[in-house]
Formats: structure tokens, sequence, C-alpha cells
């Protein structure tokens, strides 16, 4: 998901920790160090770590700043690399098929259940390389001057990954902000929304 699109999702998270000053000149080597890896011409069936906020392909902050004005930004990039069920089926019955030939000529009667998990893994090993991985994009827009974060996804999963990455890297935890969160810290008096009751915003009609 990108902020430069003309509308998006994101979810806002603010820091719990306090920052220390000397986190700022460190900002390149720590995203760096947590940098997306690769895969393409690799087995793994997914990726995942920072990368330039408007350029995926820079995976060493070379050719983009990441200060603009009291912001840091960057992307979360994730590859994932996905084979069809049915083409995973086809090849390891071909890949039986053959075995079960081998055994014939052996005087051997059956595949040995070690011996199937052998040759799905050895499949699955050959289909990787064969699919390239899919990338996918999500932003990071970090307001260093009131210690928000927004992150431009609201899958739960890619929440996990964010947040997981983000105290990695930075040593600093953050903390999702709900509605109820914001509006209390919004309106300077929490204690006004003390025994409401949390609303999913959704509508209803009936006949």
């Amino acid at each position: 998901m990108s902020f430069l699109k003309s509308s998006t999702t994101f979810t806002r998270y603010r820091i719990s920790d306090p920052v220390p000053s000397s986190l700022w000149p460190e900002m390149i080597p720590l995203l760096r160090r947590n940098s997306f890896t690769d895969i393409d011409d690799l087995p793994e069936e997914r990726s995942a770590g920072w990368t330039a906020f408007d350029d995926i392909l820079d995976l060493d902050f070379s050719r983009n700043p990441v200060e603009k004005s009291h912001y840091v930004c960057f992307s979360l990039r994730l590859d994932t690399r996905r084979v069809p069920a049915g083409v995973i089926k086809k090849h390891l019955a071909l890949a039986l098929r053959v075995e079960e030939d081998r055994n014939r000529e052996a005087g051997r009667k059956f595949i040995g259940r070690e011996r199937k998990k052998e040759i799905r893994e050895q499949v699955l090993f050959k289909l990787k390389k064969r699919f390239l991985p899919v990338p996918a994009e999500f932003q990071v827009v970090w307001n260093t001057a009131q210690h928000l974060v927004y992150f431009a996804s609201t899958r739960p999963q890619m929440l996990d990954l964010f947040e997981e990455l983000f105290i990695r890297t930075f040593n600093l935890h953050i903390t999702p902000l709900s509605p109820f969160e914001l509006a209390s810290s919004l309106s300077g008096e929490p204690e006004l929304l003390e025994g409401l009751e949390s609303s999913s915003f959704e509508t209803s009609t009936g006949k």
C-alpha cells in the first residue's frame, strides 16, 4: 500500500519508549542492517525487510533520502513465492510414478514414508526455482516530532510483521492507536470517554 496514492488504508502507531537522540544519526545503518534480501535466485518462499520509500529496488538507501522535513520515510517490502497447488500435485504425481517404476525394476513393492517426504521436498525445491516471488510494498511514515508512525496496511498479518521488524530494528516498542485511544489523546480529557463502549463503526438497515 502506498501513501502516494489518492487514497489508502493505514494503521497509526504511537512510540511507547523514549526515543534517544543518538538514534537519528544511525537511522540509515539500522535500516540497512534489516533491509530486504532478494530471493529471485533463491528457493525461499518469503522475504521481508526495509527498502527506500519511493523505490523498492533501493535496498541500501543510497538513492533516496530517508529524512523529509521532520518525517522519516521508508517502506516494508514483502516478496512471496507461491506455487499453485495444482502444479505441485501434478509434478509430485509424476515424480512418484518415476519412483514406482524404479522400485518395480529393483523388486521393491512400495515407497516408504520418508522417501515420499524426500521426493515431495525435491519437487517443491525444483518448482520454487521456476516461480518468481511477487513483491508487495507497504510504506512507513514516521512523524519524529509527535512520535507517531503510520503504516500503510490494516491486515493483521502485516501488522504483526511490521511491529516485529520495527522493534528489532530500532529497539523501540510501538502501540497501535485505536479510535478510542486517538479520541482520548486528542480531547485532552480522557475521563470524558470513561464508560463508553467500543463500536465497530458499522450501520445496518432493516425493513
